[in-house]
């Protein structure tokens, strides 16, 4: 849930920077569940009232209110491994572009910086050796 709220609270619409494999894929883990729970909810309160209409909207809002997050953590996976952000475009591509970008989202990220900056892997071992001498 860490990895969701990281990306949805303090990286909502950053772009730049690199994503980690599993920062992208726990936050499509959390994003995937949110939605699916909330459909069988809209479902149910489907059925149990007669206004289904309004009570789809809420999934609406949930979807329209994580495109940003979702496209900022894809573009900056795609950074991880050394893309642009603009590959994020192959999608449009039916059939194929789908399973490029799932492949490119598969890949171990470059070791090392590159062009979009540095690897987000080291970062996270010198952030645990600093909090290690901090008091709690």
């Amino acid at each position: 849930m860490n990895w969701y709220l990281k990306v949805v609270r303090d990286n909502y619409a950053n772009f730049s920077g690199r994503a980690r494999r599993q920062e992208y894929w726990m936050f499509m883990l959390f994003h995937s569940v949110i939605i699916i729970v909330l459909a069988i909810l809209t479902g149910l309160l489907v059925d149990l009232t007669d206004n289904g209409a309004y009570i789809a909207i809420f999934i609406g809002f949930y979807f329209l209110g994580t495109i940003i997050p979702t496209l900022a953590v894809t573009v900056r996976r795609l950074h991880d491994i050394g893309k642009s952000g603009w590959y994020f475009l192959l999608q449009l591509i039916p059939y194929v572009g789908g399973f490029i970008m799932f492949v490119f989202t598969l890949q171990p990220g470059n070791s090392g910086a590159n062009q979009y900056g540095p690897d987000p892997k080291v970062l996270n071992i010198f952030d645990e050796i600093d909090d290690i001498g901090k008091p709690q």
